[in-house]
């Protein structure tokens, strides 16, 4: 599972647009813009602001009228639509990888899943979508029949998540863009703009506390046995190392995600490890695999026992990041909470 799950997110390189501000939640409950936004409905097709168009990882998109029959692939592209209060224009969602934020918990459940992971080309046509929104490009798998070009010729229009299709460091403005283009999209601008300055207030908080804290070598473990499968420099994933209060040992790394030899693991002496919760290998588990490698002995963090933990649906470009900072600095910087 941890190897199938790392080649999804694996498909792609990522985004660096220009830095602006940020966006949503993590761990337990986001703040009020959010939840005030997932309470509401989403406004009439057409209106102000119609036609829209809007170019996304090289597909250009003339939107007469918001999306009415959403469908979304991947936990943090449900989120971005439910935190921008579109539950009512979702007919469908698949492929969770852990718990729905608490707020979002209602509008979710009334939201028909289509499957438990992709659906196949066939259930997803029968959702009868007009717009399809992907997580990861793994979410577009032409060998499955669902590429952006064959949906095209099928009347549904797409979005791929930025963080999967620029080259370069995915940042903070990444996250604005993307918020900001789905709510345009959807016709509901204003919500993206609170939700946007909300994580950029949240953020801005974090980056204070702990801007005069020593920064931990942190090593990212997802998962894996002979190699490492760990987090590169170029996904929202190292920015939120950073965010917190960390380094990245691997940010030299040119990709979102990618395999490391565990030698280079003992080499970079990181001080943490973080681990990403997801899936079926447990945060316990992975500590013992990591703790009972005796080449890992005299690793710092290994030696020390110091473990962090994120859910992976924090460590993507959704509406958790400012959640994610939030926590990661207060596991990095307990002092500085």
């Amino acid at each position: 599972m941890p190897r199938f799950r790392a080649a999804l997110r694996a498909l792609a390189p990522l985004a660096s647009l220009p830095l602006l501000l940020s966006l949503t939640s993590c761990g337990a409950t986001p703040d009020e813009p959010a939840r005030d936004a997932a309470a509401r409905p989403a406004a009439d097709a057409g209106g102000a602001g119609f036609p829209y168009t809007v170019t996304n990882c090289g597909v250009t998109t003339t939107y007469q009228a918001p999306p009415r029959r959403a469908v979304s692939m991947n936990q943090h592209a449900t989120e971005v639509l439910l935190a921008l209060g579109l539950g009512d224009r979702m007919a469908g969602t698949a492929y969770i990888d852990d718990a729905v934020l608490p707020a979002y918990r209602p509008a979710y459940d009334k939201i028909k899943v289509l499957a438990k992971e992709y659906p196949s080309k066939e259930l997803l046509l029968g959702a009868n979508p007009d717009f399809v929104y992907g997580g990861y490009s793994s979410a577009f798998d032409a060998s499955q029949g669902r590429d952006r070009e064959g949906l095209r010729k099928s009347g549904i229009n797409t979005r791929l998540s930025v963080e999967y299709c620029t080259p370069g460091p995915v940042r903070i403005d990444q996250l604005k863009t993307e918020i900001t283009e789905v709510a345009r999209t959807f016709g509901v601008p204003d919500r993206g703009a609170r939700l946007i300055e909300d994580e950029q207030r949240r953020i801005d908080a974090v980056t204070a506390r702990v801007k005069d804290k020593p920064r931990p070598a942190v090593f990212v473990y997802d998962s894996g046995e002979t190699a490492a499968f760990t987090s590169g420099g170029n996904g929202i994933g190292n920015e939120i190392v950073s965010l917190a209060g960390g380094t990245n040992v691997f940010a030299d790394l040119k990709d979102t995600f990618g395999d490391v030899s565990w030698e280079k693991v003992i080499e970079r002496k990181p001080e943490t490890v973080l681990i990403y919760d997801y899936g079926g290998t447990g945060v316990e588990a992975k500590k013992q695999r990591l703790l009972n490698d005796p080449a890992l002995a005299r690793v710092p963090a290994i030696r020390d026992r110091r473990f962090v933990v994120l859910p992976l649906s924090s460590a993507v470009l959704g509406v958790r990041v400012a959640d994610a900072v939030e926590s990661l600095a207060r596991q990095l910087h307990p002092d500085a909470a």
